[in-house]
């Protein structure tokens, strides 16, 4: 039996059944542990296995890998960073509660970029996470370690955070699937801030299924924590296989768009073709506003990040790596008033991507307009900038954002399609994405060189 073909559903069922042992799944995960994990550079801290006394919950001893950015009860949890390398929390964050409950098991907490600020996950700290289609290239971040570690079944689920495409970015670059819900709609207590006003929580999955089952675990109103929004409860999986027949598609163009690679937009309008095969009504809509939002979630994230780091970077700039320090500072040396500009924008793009949402059920576009670059080098840092193009307007809505594989670069480059909606529409989104993947069969690849999970 091929363990990494089943879904997290299917993994449950077999395991009340009897017919495999939750050991039997963490066993395969600690296998690729031990054989990738030296070069790829997933994991920050590995926890070794405990026996468990199961619930009868939908992830019961289901292995899942949690970014080190979320408290975890008596693990290491350094962010990626010098500040938190001895820091061990005496209780769970609320997502991590929430996961253990159904019953799941910890089998690590996978590298990040520093304190989430970057998409590279090149840690000066911990060491680069590598990209497990090319380990030259970047996983993509802050949540690399966490895509990288579900692309080759080092674990068969993953907790990432997202403020300006965190989830979706690795996603993408590594071939996974990544979901940033609706902002409010999945506690951040217990997560290390980078931005109040644009994180989010999610899951990094390897199908459209597993995202809605695990995002059906993490979802939930937290009174304690500030962010959160009471709402009705998400049912996530019920309406994954409604039919596409007449619903309306948005396929962005405009010149915000042209700026993507070729291979990139056209794997994006293949995508849209499977869409309109099945019966959706598709349409191009030119999104050449969604440029300002991304511009004004780069200073937001950058000045709130200096907001919760201020005495961090007054005491100890030192400790912080080049490249974040600087991100830093130029957070810092933002005026009120360029803030207040940005506060404003998102304010306009939150409006206008609602009227679009007025008329068309979701909007598909690339998940980032370059696949994975290098992860060294003069341009990297500076081709890195590019991925969150696509990505950061939907943090600045907040409104939930899908990252599905949709095909591959003549280099061999994993390529992500991205499906948005309106505040609270992760239904739609998931079907959407469930209806790409139901007649594809990219995310289902894996590199010859990783394998498959074991038996």
């Amino acid at each position: 039996m091929n363990l990494s073909s089943l879904s997290l559903s299917e993994q449950r069922n077999l395991i009340k059944s009897r017919e495999i042992k939750a050991s039997d799944l963490a066993a395969a995960c600690y296998h690729q542990i031990e054989k990738f994990n030296p070069t790829l550079n997933a994991f920050i801290t590995i926890t070794p296995p405990e026996p468990l006394n199961l619930p009868d919950g939908p992830l019961c001893g289901i292995p899942i890998a949690v970014k080190d950015l979320y408290n975890t009860e008596g693990i290491l949890t350094t962010a990626g960073s010098l500040f938190f390398a001895n820091h061990i929390p005496k209780e769970d964050a609320v997502v991590v509660q929430k996961i253990k409950k159904a019953g799941a098991q910890i089998i690590g907490k996978t590298n990040t970029h520093e304190i989430a600020l970057g998409v590279t996950n090149n840690n000066p700290h911990y060491g680069a996470c590598k990209n497990p289609w090319d380990i030259t290239r970047t996983p993509g971040g802050s949540s690399g370690g966490s895509a990288a570690a579900v692309a080759t079944g080092m674990a068969m689920a993953a907790l990432g955070t997202d403020t300006g495409g965190s989830i979706r970015i690795p996603a993408a670059l590594c071939g996974v699937v990544g979901l940033k819900a609706t902002y409010g709609r999945v506690s951040l207590r217990g997560i290390l801030p980078l931005s109040w006003n644009l994180d989010h929580a999610g899951p990094l999955t390897r199908s459209v299924e597993d995202a809605a089952l695990m995002l059906q675990v993490m979802g939930g109103y937290d009174e304690l924590d500030p962010t959160s929004v009471k709402t009705l409860p998400g049912d996530y999986s019920s309406h994954l296989k409604d039919s596409m027949n007449g619903r309306k598609v948005a396929l962005a163009v405009g010149k915000f768009m042209e700026e993507a690679d070729p291979e990139i937009l056209e794997a994006t309008l293949q995508a849209a073709q499977v869409l309109a095969d099945q019966g959706a009504q598709v349409t191009e809509v030119n999104v050449d506003f969604l440029k300002e939002g991304a511009l004004a979630n780069a200073l937001m994230t950058q000045a709130d990040g200096a907001a919760f780091h201020r005495e961090r970077l007054k005491e100890h700039p030192d400790w912080f790596g080049v490249d974040v320090r600087q991100r830093l500072e130029s957070g810092a040396a933002f005026t009120s008033s360029e803030y207040s500009l940005a506060r404003r924008t998102q304010a306009e793009v939150k409006r206008m991507c609602e009227v679009l949402f007025n008329e068309y059920e979701v909007l598909i576009l690339p998940t980032t307009p370059i696949a994975a670059p290098v992860l060294a080098g003069e341009d990297a840092v500076e081709r890195a900038r590019q991925l969150t193009r696509f990505t950061a307007p939907f943090n600045l809505t907040g409104m939930p954002a899908l990252s599905i594989p949709c095909g591959f670069t003549k280099n061999g480059l994993p390529i992500g399609l991205q499906i948005a909606s309106r505040a609270w529409n992760e239904t739609s989104v998931l079907r959407t994405g469930y209806a790409f993947q139901s007649v594809t069969d990219w995310h289902t690849r894996k590199h010859s060189t990783w394998g498959e999970l074991g038996t």
